[in-house]
């Protein structure tokens, strides 16, 4: 009787991703009938037909190559009506990235995520958390004019944070906190007056939105990552400099978030403690 039952299933199921097909694509079942080959009463009974049947596997594949969906789409095998050719083109895009976050391609992926967790390794501080005056510091000697348009996307950025309802995990290195609090390395040059002010900035929003924003720190020795954000189970997406990668095919956005996990797991300090643990670092502030 099970066996019956899913024959029935997977029949209704075919039958009506078909007719969704068939209406997407504008086609009269009479033109479609003349594309793949078949007679129009061939068509009739696989739309109609309310038993066990299907139409054969050449009229099946026929159906889907015309109507541009996969034939496991209209088994109700896959939930992705794309072809396989299209399912691997679209898993993986290059991208360019700009110097700082004025383009609004990160920002649509951060919206598309609305109500996931997002983790995030930035490549320094992450630009979301960092004072107008930090931006105009470390992004105006090369964008110019459009170093404001940077500080307005940054802004963009906390006020959606803050609303969204995502949780956001982000993860940095312990030398990048060093450096900056020190004022080596990236941070070499940058005034004791805006290192002050960008600390107490990242204290006051590591305590006011905990826990729905929490920041970690991991040892780069024990454990590296390159800058990447993961935008729950849709999309992951490294920093290469000039350009963004992002991946959509579930088994590489699994990964991704297993290896961030582990950076969490591997934390040397607790989301918790990060306010107080900065509010200690900004002593040696000089």
């Amino acid at each position: 009787m099970t066996k019956l039952v899913d024959k029935i299933s997977r029949a209704r199921e075919f039958r009506s991703r078909l007719f969704q097909a068939l209406k997407t694509s504008g086609l009269s079942q009479s033109a479609l009938a003349r594309a793949i080959g078949a007679d129009r009463s061939t068509l009739s009974q696989a739309l109609g037909d309310s038993g066990t049947r299907l139409p054969s596997a050449h009229v099946i594949g026929a159906c889907a190559s015309v109507l541009g969906v996969s034939t496991d789409w209209l088994l109700g095998l896959s939930d992705r009506p794309e072809s396989a050719a299209d399912l691997v083109s679209n898993s993986f895009v290059v991208s360019q990235a700009p110097r700082a976050l004025v383009d609004e391609q990160i920002f649509a992926w951060h919206r598309e995520a609305a109500g996931y967790k997002i983790r995030h390794v930035p490549a320094t501080l992450p630009d979301m958390l960092k004072t107008e005056d930090m931006l105009a510091w470390e992004y105006g000697p090369h964008l110019g004019r459009t170093t404001q348009q940077a500080i307005g996307a940054s802004r963009d950025r906390l006020d959606w944070m803050r609303e969204a309802g995502s949780e956001y995990e982000i993860a940095l290195p312990l030398f990048e906190v060093d450096s900056f609090i020190r004022g080596t390395g990236y941070y070499r040059g940058l005034p004791v007056s805006l290192r002050l002010a960008q600390t107490d900035h990242l204290i006051n929003l590591s305590s006011q939105l905990y826990p729905r924003l929490r920041i970690y720190q991991f040892d780069a020795r024990k454990l590296w990552s390159a800058p990447v954000t993961v935008f729950g189970p849709l999309l992951a997406v490294f920093y290469a400099g000039g350009h963004y990668m992002a991946f959509r095919d579930r088994a590489r956005i699994t990964t991704f978030t297993g290896d961030f996990d582990r950076l969490i797991r591997e934390a040397s300090t607790s989301a918790r403690d990060f306010p107080e643990i900065l509010t200690n670092l900004r002593t040696l502030i000089r």
